[in-house]
């Protein structure tokens, strides 16, 4: 099909959906509210809608008063009644689909329900978005004359009592329009294998031949399979193999530790880079600007979207708002409320808003994933800020890390302790930990305050993690690929003293 054609009724389509867009940018509290409404009237007949009476809420308080905030922990007796078969539980529709979370905050894994609903109206939907925006932010693009490389968690499906589970991106696959399938690489058959590293070679070895115009997957891994792809053909970037290449839409972890390695294999000044936020909960903002980190808070995707200042997250003072009162530059707790039946739920993630008109965001962590033993409140944001900052002045790249407190003993004071594995190491590891400390005290006064005169933390403690360290670290967990991150910082040793123990 002519570019010309495939881009006049992109047009069309992109045209159609601004109307929407539209809608929620300037009415954007009225759309998050007619939304709630429409979960609470879907979902009043069902055995949560009886339980908390939803037939009789007809305000925003009365739905706060009487539904409680949840976790995965108070969902998961009724959501494995579900993947029995059970039905109108918490959601109306039959939930056939389970998406498996990898569970790094829980050794648990985590059966998130996926309805029709939020298949079709918030993953699929978000996909065609993006790729609305981008069009309409690229009149040029000849993005359709090729195909795009996905990298998905993968991993084959399983069926129980009618019910299937595994990951995301494999029930997407499983449920793909055919157009997705006919433009996308590589075949289903690949991308849904199960064992990681033999698929990663059938990727390079199916996809090397193709012309490949757009990148779909996780920063880290997929930055794996693009160096396996330069080392099968022996060229030097990525041009040389798919000379057509022009966007990589990326999610799933920070891009911030992986932009310079991504820029040396993609060296054009022009390439573009696009980021999602999603996760197996639902799809939630999208980047909709060229050249930006601000991503755009999707409002109509069947999520209703309140948040908890991090500054009461977790105590008695604790308190929950919707859209209408969040502030420019707090942390805030996620909680989402979802056409698959999740009502009031944790999400585990921490944003920012960078922008109130329209809602713009920037996600700055995870809930459990920061270090606060010593009141310093260091979040993922600081960390890889900090990170990028010293890596540009000292030449180092960064594979992977993880960091976690050295609790007080005695008289003997408190530190953060890093294991972190470099691609290109710094010349003086004693120089680049000082860089590193001092930038992390420009960017959170918190911890600037903690290091004052060591008056509660000593220096950082940095450790070289050997070549392939956090790889094998994970493919020892069986998390090798996908959806599967390393845990940034935490509150706990559990993660460093493993990797500590492999690092030899």
């Amino acid at each position: 099909m002519p570019t010309t054609l495939v881009n006049s009724i992109a047009s069309w389509f992109l045209k159609k959906r601004f109307h929407q867009i539209e809608l929620f940018l300037k009415y954007p509290n009225e759309v998050q509210n007619e939304l709630l409404f429409n979960l609470i009237e879907a979902a009043k007949d069902t055995q949560m809608g009886k339980k908390y009476d939803f037939a009789s809420i007809e305000t925003y308080q009365t739905f706060t008063d009487r539904v409680p905030i949840s976790t995965y922990e108070d969902y998961q007796d009724i959501i494995e009644r579900s993947r029995n078969g059970e039905t109108n539980i918490f959601w109306p529709t039959p939930i056939k689909w389970f998406a498996k979370s990898s569970g790094t905050t829980n050794a648990k894994s985590k059966f998130i329900p996926v309805s029709m609903e939020s298949l079709e109206d918030c993953h699929y939907a978000a996909g065609k978005d993006l790729l609305c925006m981008y069009l309409n932010n690229n009149e040029n693009s000849q993005m359709f004359t090729g195909k795009s490389l996905r990298l998905g968690g993968s991993k084959e499906l399983y069926r129980e009592n009618g019910t299937v589970f595994g990951d995301l991106s494999a029930i997407l696959i499983d449920n793909m329009p055919l157009w997705a399938e006919f433009s996308s690489t590589p075949s289903n058959k690949v991308s849904l294998m199960s064992d990681w590293e033999y698929k990663m070679q059938a990727i390079v070895d199916e996809t090397i031949n193709e012309n490949v115009t757009s990148l779909t997957g996780v920063p880290s891994w997929m930055l794996v399979l693009l160096n396996n792809a330069l080392e099968t053909t022996g060229k030097n970037n990525l041009f040389d193999i798919w000379p057509n290449l022009e966007v990589y839409f990326h999610g799933g972890v920070s891009f911030t530790p992986y932009k310079d390695q991504y820029k040396k294999i993609l060296p054009k000044t022009d390439f573009k880079y696009y980021e999602i936020y999603n996760a197996s909960e639902g799809f939630f903002a999208i980047q909709d600007q060229n050249n930006s980190s601000e991503l755009l808070l999707m409002l109509d995707y069947g999520i209703f979207y309140e948040f908890i200042p991090m500054d009461t997250y977790g105590t008695p003072e604790q308190k929950i708002i919707p859209l209408s009162d969040v502030k420019l530059n707090k942390n805030y707790a996620l909680i989402i409320t979802t056409n698959a039946g999740l009502w009031r739920y944790k999400i585990g993630d921490t944003v920012r808003f960078t922008s109130i008109n329209p809602y713009r965001i920037k996600v700055s962590g995870r809930t459990k994933h920061h270090i606060n033993v010593f009141g310093e409140e260091l979040i993922i944001e600081n960390a890889e800020e900090a990170l990028k900052k010293v890596c540009k002045k000292t030449k180092a790249e960064i594979v992977d890390y993880t960091a976690a407190p050295i609790f007080m003993q005695g008289k003997e004071k408190g530190a953060h302790e890093w294991i972190i594995e470099f691609k290109t190491p710094p010349k003086d590891i004693d120089y680049f930990n000082e860089l590193f400390d001092n930038a992390l005290k420009s960017l959170n006064s918190d911890y600037e305050a903690k290091r004052y005169n060591n008056i509660t933390l000593n220096k950082p403690k940095i450790h070289l993690g050997r070549k392939n360290l956090f790889y094998d670290w994970l493919k020892q967990s069986n998390k090798l690929g996908g959806q599967h991150k390393v845990p940034r910082l935490s509150n706990t040793r559990c993660y460093i003293d493993e990797l500590l123990h492999l690092n030899f």
